[in-house]
């Protein structure tokens, strides 16, 4: 019989890469013990990236979602890891050394394990001080390789990288194919050539389902060493999600592993709560197109962990260009082609940036990068002329060092803008911060919370946590979850969730987030893409006012509330606003 194989339920991972939102604290309680009672997971990923930042939009607080979470593991000897952005930890978004430092002694303290350390650029500089500070806190710092395809990421590349973390005391490697288009054959010869330098080293591999090569790829790095396999449950496995634990559990015993049996009854057991969750609420933040495996990721490369969010970001594009289109008298765009324009122009803009690996954040600077050459080809501009300060750092080097070369358009037009490129190492150019949290912690009267949990949520997430702590976000998912009911025919919504969601409603429409206004309204019923709306301008339920490009690169949709009649606009076409900064006013409808 060959080694044997351990396997890890991403149920983290699972919603993310399904849809907006993660499960309430109470509902992970439930869900533990099935999991445990499967007998097959020697780990399981309890939090990380877009985890404790969502439950702060849903308004919940993350800290007791995971120490509930980790503690039914921790008692019975399953580790638990967590998934870490390095230089970005758990956002979008550069963190101070002393919040990241922070970080590994509040996660050790509420039961996770290991984190999973990785850089979207492959930057050793960004990777090198989470180990050692999970280190001194006590966990086991897992550096990890973001897997893609290109003439860049080399086996030679890949090992180098691992030599190096390696010596600086990481414990354990991970094989990130955060978009599942690592080829087999070369992460089989990496896995190899890892393991016959050092041998002891574990190496685990987590490999998206979505182009259809992840089953062949967890063969290849089995048979040549790998000793952790990430792995999902339905109904979220598959799709852009991961391989389901029967189906790998099945061919890697066929293949001769030892590997753990898997109590069914359990996996039931899990499967129903799993659907349970989705039915109560987070479905209706769960686009049906991730549950669709599709070849077309081969050539763009984007992750199945952004797939919800990017068809959420093409909706809203694909209605401004076809609203161009319309004008001009030309034929629109069906959904399919829309898509496979923006995989094509991904595929166009990405060699242009170095090849960076399409991974939080950088697949999404691409990607928008590419949303937004989308419309400005259309608008007969061409391309690169609405990139905002995080793309454009992305490509100056200052998140990291491009893999590969910057091309000369961009190299002039940066020139041209007075942008200049860096070499520095990117966490020296971000001040300390924890002491300004602590004050307004102070003047707050906000408690510091166990192991200074709660200031390590607000040193993270500071915007999102100001909105949990003064229930604005509660009231906004409550917002976000009736637009989605209504979007069904036939939803039945509570007079509770009725009442909930119009008192969340205000007449001054404001900014969830920082950053630069785009407009795309309704007026005489029709689109007119980048032209402000006229006062008067009626506004149905659920109709979007206008969209916020974030500090970070995403794209946030700005609900006109519950409608009305437009009465003063205060923010203007490209206008750069703050968070809490109101954007227009809307005089409510008459009952």
């Amino acid at each position: 019989m060959k080694k044997r194989i351990q396997f890890s339920l991403v149920y983290r991972d699972m919603w993310q890469s399904s849809g907006k939102f993660q499960p309430r604290k109470d509902q992970l309680e439930r869900v533990a013990p099935a999991i445990i009672d499967m007998g097959c997971f020697d780990r399981v990923e309890t939090n990380g990236g877009a985890f404790e930042q969502v439950n702060l939009l849903a308004g919940e607080n993350p800290n007791a979602a995971v120490r509930a979470f980790c503690k039914p593991f921790n008692q019975v000897g399953i580790k638990t890891h967590m998934l870490d952005r390095g230089l970005n930890a758990l956002r979008m978004y550069p963190v101070p050394d002393d919040v990241r430092e922070l970080q590994y002694k509040v996660k050790h303290a509420q039961g996770v394990d290991i984190p999973r350390i990785f850089c979207g650029l492959n930057d050793t500089r960004n990777i090198i001080p989470s180990i050692k500070w999970a280190k001194a806190a006590g966990m086991t710092p897992q550096a990890t390789l973001c897997i893609t395809t290109s003439p860049v990421h080399t086996v030679e590349y890949y090992s180098a990288i691992a030599d190096e973390v390696i010596a600086a005391g990481a414990e354990e490697i991970c094989l990130k194919d955060m978009a599942g288009i690592g080829q087999p054959a070369m992460l089989g010869a990496l896995t190899k050539a890892i393991k016959t330098k050092h041998p002891d080293i574990i190496i685990q591999y987590h490999g998206h389902s979505g182009p259809g090569l992840s089953m062949a790829s967890i063969l290849e790095v089995c048979n040549n060493g790998a000793d952790v396999i990430d792995t999902a449950i339905e109904p979220l496995s598959w799709g852009k999600v991961h391989p389901d634990i029967i189906s790998v559990q099945s061919m890697l015993k066929n293949e001769g592993f030892e590997v753990k049996d898997i109590n069914m009854s359990a996996y039931m057991q899990a499967r129903t709560l799993t659907q349970e969750f989705i039915d109560d609420w987070l479905g209706y933040f769960i686009n049906p197109g991730n549950k669709h495996m599709s070849s077309l990721l081969l050539g763009c490369g984007l992750p199945g962990g952004m797939m919800g969010s990017m068809m959420a970001d093409l909706a809203g594009m694909h209605r401004t260009i076809n609203a161009i289109r319309a004008k001009k008298g030309l034929p629109e765009y069906n959904t399919d082609e829309m898509l496979v324009k923006l995989f094509n122009e991904v595929e166009y803009v990405w060699p242009r940036v170095g090849y960076p690996p399409l991974v939080t954040p950088f697949s999404q600077y691409v990607k928008n990068i590419a949303l937004m050459n989308l419309l400005t080809i259309e608008q007969g501009k061409g391309r690169f002329v609405m990139m905002d300060d995080a793309m454009w750092g992305m490509i100056l080097g200052k998140s990291g060092k491009i893999p590969g070369e910057i091309d000369p358009e961009l190299k002039e037009l940066a020139a041209k803008q007075g942008r200049e490129f860096t070499d520095a190492d990117p966490h020296t150019l971000i001040p300390n911060a924890l002491d300004d949290f602590r004050k307004e912690m102070d003047e707050n009267g906000w408690d510091y919370g166990p192991d200074d949990e709660e200031l390590y949520e607000l040193g993270m997430h500071p915007e999102q946590y100001r909105d949990f702590k003064s229930g604005i976000a509660k009231k906004r998912m409550l917002a976000d979850l009736q637009k989605a009911k209504d979007a069904r025919m036939g939803a039945k919504i509570s007079p509770e969730e009725l009442a909930a969601f119009k008192h969340a409603k205000a007449d001054a429409l404001v900014a969830p987030v920082k950053g630069q206004v785009y407009y795309q309204f309704s007026g005489e019923g029709e689109c007119a893409p980048c032209i402000e709306p006229y006062i008067g301008a009626e506004y149905k339920e659920g109709d979007n006012f206008c969209y916020i490009q974030a500090t970070w690169g995403e794209i946030v949709p700005i609900p006109a509330a519950i409608g009305g009649r437009l009465v003063e606009i205060a923010a203007k076409q490209g206008a750069k606003v703050q968070k809490g900064q109101t954007l227009a006013w809307i005089e409510r409808p008459k009952d």
